[in-house]
């Protein structure tokens, strides 16, 4: 039996594997939620309900919406005749994906933010740390989903493709956080940006939340013009890391010209870094993901 919805033709079997394919996802989004419990070795629900824990709050959701990002570009990327084979690859990428964000997550505390205890300063409601952190989950995520898409087909070499990927995507969150870093110190007597951080610095957070996602865009908008070749692995990641740093610092550029323009006469510096201001911060943001997406748009 076959029904027609909106000039579409629906099987009872293509709604029994769209059915499972949500099954999963949703179980997926679960095993999210439990490793992270895991991880922070707390009671979650004591800390979003009982203690009011925002930043705890924040991070949870940063994590499920990774997820959720992943699983979209799985659910896309499926591309086989069998519904049954579609549901085992929405599977398998739903849990590389719960891996690759909790590695990278693992990265972004050990190499990036390596100057604090991250999980610390979240129990401790330091909502300024939850903010970048779910920051660079999502980004992550966003470049995770670049990549499937990037791939093709359902074997070790797109398996190892990803995972080169997913190298460069976290080379270049650490070189740009260096360079924000770099800048800060310059622009503050030599202060340490994650110890303002620390602090509690939310204007702060803001704006590199906003590089990192617009960072990420950036290496969605690289992949458009890589070409895919399963077997030419060191080609495939030297591609990957030129372009995506080419088009970030072009991201970074045309975010600052775009500042200037729309936020004439106005000292940043002083704004965000020294008077903490919130929504010149979240301006910012704007901007820097609004370039990113404008190149992601103009080589799609």
């Amino acid at each position: 039996m076959k029904t027609d919805l909106m000039g579409l033709s629906i099987t009872p079997q293509a709604l029994l594997y769209i059915g499972l394919d949500v099954a999963i996802a949703l179980v997926l989004l679960i095993v999210m939620r439990w490793v992270f419990g895991l991880w922070t070795r707390v009671d979650g629900t004591d800390q979003l309900s009982g203690k009011d824990n925002f930043a705890f709050g924040i991070s949870v959701a940063s994590s499920l919406m990774a997820l959720s990002i992943v699983l979209w570009s799985a659910a896309e990327k499926a591309s086989s005749g069998d519904y049954l084979a579609q549901s085992l690859q929405m599977l398998v990428y739903g849990v590389v994906g719960i891996l690759l964000i909790k590695v990278g997550r693992f990265a972004h505390d050990r190499l990036v933010l390596d100057e604090l205890d991250k999980r610390e300063q979240i129990l401790n409601r330091n909502v300024s740390i939850a903010l970048v952190d779910g920051a660079s989950a999502i980004a992550v995520a966003i470049m995770l989903r670049s990549i499937l898409l990037w791939t093709q087909g359902f074997d070790i070499h797109s398996g190892i493709a990803l995972i080169s990927g997913f190298i460069v995507a976290l080379a270049v969150m650490l070189l740009i956080t260096r360079l924000m870093e770099r800048r800060f110190a310059q622009d503050n007597q030599n202060d340490s940006m994650q110890d303002v951080l620390v602090g509690g610095q939310v204007a702060l957070a803001i704006q590199h939340g906003g590089l990192l996602l617009g960072t990420a865009f950036s290496v969605s908008a690289a992949s458009q013009l890589l070409e895919y070749h399963p077997t030419a692995y060191v080609s495939n990641l030297l591609s990957w890391l030129v372009l995506a740093m080419l088009f970030t610092l072009l991201t970074i550029a045309l975010a600052w010209i775009a500042k200037r323009l729309v936020l004439p006469g106005i000292n940043m510096v002083r704004e965000v870094d020294h008077q903490h201001n919130v929504g010149l911060a979240s301006i910012e943001m704007a901007l820097t993901i609004g370039m990113a997406l404008l190149l992601l748009g103009l080589v799609s």
